[in-house]
């Protein structure tokens, strides 16, 4: 191992990793915002989106992302809208994610009991009161296990950013390998920053899970 490679390759990985992180998480944001309207109008049964929406998730959730990516970058500029490397990663990765977000939503809402909802109206709540102050509450802890594991899979998804021309990690070490043929101390570094984007949100979603679990039901 050469650490003057390494300390050579470092500044290169940082910028990589900040632009990684960077559309990493604008896609996760946009995939939970996704995957709440999505579980929300199923839940609800609302008239033809909700078969919209379970056609979206199928179609989502059995596609590679790498394929999503190709069509966004390649295919919408041919119906004449062009769009970004950067804005394609976030998109794409967004409509990934909420495919699955979507479902972790979506299953939460199902899991609770129909005892719970008698016993709010047997308490005279409304059911908009039952919804937000019974159901959704109980719903998000018993959502937050899924939530995190779909955070570390999106996350780990952003390694196919490079196929797009984007300057990510992946791209970033391919390039490198290409250019030095010092392939020990680029794929060394790429596991490095990639523990380093990780970790820390592994650590976070066990830590969310068990204080929501403790403030619900005091386990």
């Amino acid at each position: 191992m050469d650490f003057g490679v390494l300390s050579f390759y470092f500044p290169k990985y940082a910028e990589a990793f900040l632009l990684t992180v960077r559309i990493g998480w604008l896609g996760i944001l946009l995939s939970i915002v996704i995957g709440i309207v999505s579980a929300f109008a199923i839940y609800f049964r609302v008239p033809v989106l909700s078969r919209l929406i379970g056609a979206y998730v199928e179609i989502f959730r059995n596609t590679p992302l790498l394929v999503q990516l190709f069509f966004l970058y390649f295919g919408i500029p041919k119906l004449g809208l062009n769009i970004s490397a950067e804005t394609c990663g976030i998109v794409g990765l967004g409509l990934l994610g909420g495919s699955y977000m979507s479902e972790a939503f979506r299953s939460s809402l199902g899991a609770i009991p129909n005892s719970q909802k008698e016993s709010a109206e047997a308490l005279g709540l409304t059911s908009v009161q039952t919804f937000f102050r019974v159901i959704l509450p109980e719903a998000w802890v018993l959502s937050v296990p899924a939530v995190v594991a779909n955070v570390i899979f999106l996350l780990k998804e952003t390694s196919v950013f490079s196929a797009i021309s984007l300057m990510d990690l992946m791209f970033t070490a391919k390039d490198l390998i290409g250019l030095y043929y010092d392939t020990t101390e680029a794929l060394f570094m790429l596991v490095v920053f990639y523990i380093i984007m990780l970790v820390p949100v592994s650590i976070a979603g066990s830590i969310l899970e068990r204080r929501a679990r403790y403030k619900m039901f005091g386990e």
